[in-house]
C-alpha cells in the first residue's frame, strides 16, 4: 500500500472519528441541559408550593412575586419572611419534591436574616423516604418572620449523568470504536514499517553479497586464463582477493546466523571463567590490519589491580565486541581513533568502546538496538549493513546478565558502555 493511500485513510478516519465525537458531545450536552432544565423547573415549582403552603399554614397569603431564587446550579433560596416550623418545612419539602419526581437527596437550612446566621439545618434522603411521611415535633420552630430557607442538592450533576444511561452507553461504544480504529492504524503502520525494513534488508543483503561475489568472479576469470601461471605476482594477488572476499562473505553469513539464533533464543551459552581484558586484546588485535589500511588505531586503557573475571561464552563475547569495533570503524569519517576502556565497579566490569566518528542523533539512539534498524546515512558503501549487529550485541549482553547503553553526539563520536557482572566463585 502506497504512503499516500495510507495517509489518506488515516486522515479520513481521524476526521470521521472527530466529527462523530463532536456530534456525540453536542447532543450529550444538549441532553444534559434538557435534564437540568427539567430538574430546575420541577424544583422551582416544588419550592414555590412549599412557600405557599408554609404561609397558608401560618394563616398568611403569598405575595405576587416569585419567592424562589436559584443562586447556583444546585442551590435554591426561598424567601418566606414568616414563621418557619422545621417539622412542617421538612414535610412539605418531601411531599412537593416527590410530586415533581425530584427523587434527589438534599440539604436544607433555615437562616436568620437579622443575625445573619444559619439557625438550623438537616440532610434528607428521599431514596429512603417513607411512603406517607408525617409531621413530627422533634424539629425546632422559630417564631419570627425574618427567616428564609435554602435547599442544596449535593449530588445533582452525578445523578443527572447517571440517569442518561443510553447516552453514556453510546459514548462508551464510540470510545471503544475509536480505540479499535487507533489500534488498527497502529498495526497497519507497523506492518508497513516492517515491510519497508524487510525490503531495505533484502536490498542491503543483495548488495553485501553481490559485491564480493562479483569480485570473486572477476578474479576467477583472470585465474582461468592460460598464461596466468607466467605471472606469479598476479596469481598471488588474485588468490588473496578471493580469500579476502570469501572471508567477507563468511563473516556476513555468520552475522545472519548469530542474529537468527539470538532472536529465537535457542542458543545456550557455554559459560567459562573469562578474563575480559584478554578477550578485548584479542579482538583489538584482529583489527590491526584493517586499521592499518585506513590509517587508524585502537587505544587500550585497562586499570591495574582490577578483577576482570566474568562468567561468559568467550566466542559470543568476542563477536559482540567485534561488532562494536566494526561499527566504530565504519562510522568514522576519516582515520578511526577507537578507545577501549574498562573500569571495575562494585558488582561488575564496565567496558567503554568509543570513537570520534559521525555520531548518532538522539532520535535514532532509542532504536539502534532494534532488529534490522539502521541509522540513515545516505547511500555510502562503507556503512552498508543488515541492521543486525547491535541487535545481536544487545542479545548477547543481556544473555550474560549485563546491560548496554549508548552516549553519542552528532559530529563528536559515540561511546557504547557494556556492563558485565563478575564471575561468581
Amino acid at each position: 500500500m502506497k504512503n499516500r493511500t495510507i495517509a489518506l485513510i488515516v486522515t479520513l478516519g481521524v476526521l470521521c472519528i472527530a466529527g462523530i465525537f463532536s456530534i456525540q458531545l453536542f447532543w450529550l450536552n444538549r441532553a444534559f441541559d434538557l435534564r437540568e432544565t427539567q430538574f430546575n423547573f420541577g424544583v422551582n415549582i416544588a419550592l414555590r408550593n412549599v412557600a405557599v403552603r408554609l404561609l397558608h399554614y401560618n394563616g398568611h397569603q403569598m405575595a405576587a412575586e416569585n419567592p424562589v431564587s436559584q443562586l447556583s446550579p444546585n442551590y435554591f433560596v426561598v424567601r418566606v419572611n414568616d414563621v418557619i416550623d422545621a417539622n412542617v418545612l421538612e414535610l412539605y419539602l418531601r411531599e412537593e419534591l416527590l410530586k415533581r419526581n425530584v427523587i434527589e437527596n438534599f440539604e436544607y437550612a433555615i437562616y436568620d436574616c437579622v443575625g445573619e446566621k444559619m439557625v438550623y439545618g438537616n440532610y434528607v434522603s428521599l431514596e429512603k423516604d417513607e411512603k406517607n411521611p408525617s409531621c413530627t415535633s422533634s424539629l425546632p420552630r422559630w417564631n419570627t418572620d425574618n427567616y428564609y430557607f435554602g435547599v442544596y442538592f449535593p449530588n445533582k450533576d452525578a445523578n443527572l449523568l447517571s440517569s442518561m444511561g443510553i447516552w453514556l452507553f453510546s459514548t462508551g461504544v464510540l470510545v471503544l470504536v475509536s480505540v479499535f480504529f487507533g489500534y488498527a492504524m497502529f498495526v497497519i503502520l507497523k506492518q508497513k514499517r516492517l515491510s519497508e525494513i524487510q525490503k531495505e534488508f533484502i536490498n542491503n543483503m543483495n548488495h553485501e553479497f553481490q559485491t564480493p561475489l562479483a569480485t570473486i568472479t572477476v578474479a576467477a576469470d583472470v585465474l582461468r586464463k592460460p598464461d596466468i601461471g607466467k605471472h606469479p605476482a598476479r596469481l598471488q594477488n588474485y588468490a588473496n582477493i578471493i580469500q579476502h572476499e570469501t572471508q567477507r562473505l563468511r563473516s556476513q553469513v555468520e552475522r545472519l546466523l548469530q542474529t537468527a539464533s539470538a532472536d529465537k533464543d535457542v542458543w545456550e551459552l557455554n559459560r567459562q571463567t573469562v578474563h575480559l581484558h584478554q578477550v578485548l586484546e584479542q579482538v583489538a588485535e584482529s583489527y590491526t590490519q584493517t586499521l592499518q589500511n585506513v590509517n587508524g588505531r585502537i587505544a587500550l586503557d585497562f586499570p591495574q589491580n582490577c578483577s576482570d573475571e566474568v562468567s561468559a561464552d568467550g566466542l559470543h563475547l568476542r563477536n559482540a565486541f567485534a561488532n562494536l569495533i566494526d561499527n566504530a570503524i565504519k562510522y568514522s569519517a576519516l582515520s578511526p581513533e577507537i578507545g577501549i576502556k574498562t573500569s571495575c565497579q562494585k558488582k561488575g566490569v564496565l567496558v567503554e568502546i568509543s570513537d570520534k566518528g559521525i555520531g548518532i542523533s538522539a532520535e535514532h539512539q532509542r532504536k539502534i538496538f532494534d532488529k534490522f534498524y539502521r541509522v540513515p546515512s545516505g547511500n555510502l558503501h562503507n556503512v552498508k549493513g543488515f541492521g543486525l549487529g547491535l541487535h545481536y550485541v544487545k542479545s548477547v549482553v543481556e544473555k550474560h546478565g549485563g546491560k548496554i547503553n549508548v552516549h553519542s553526539r552528532v559530529g563528536e563520536g559515540t561511546t557504547f558502555g557494556v556492563w558485565l557482572p563478575y564471575s561468581r566463585k
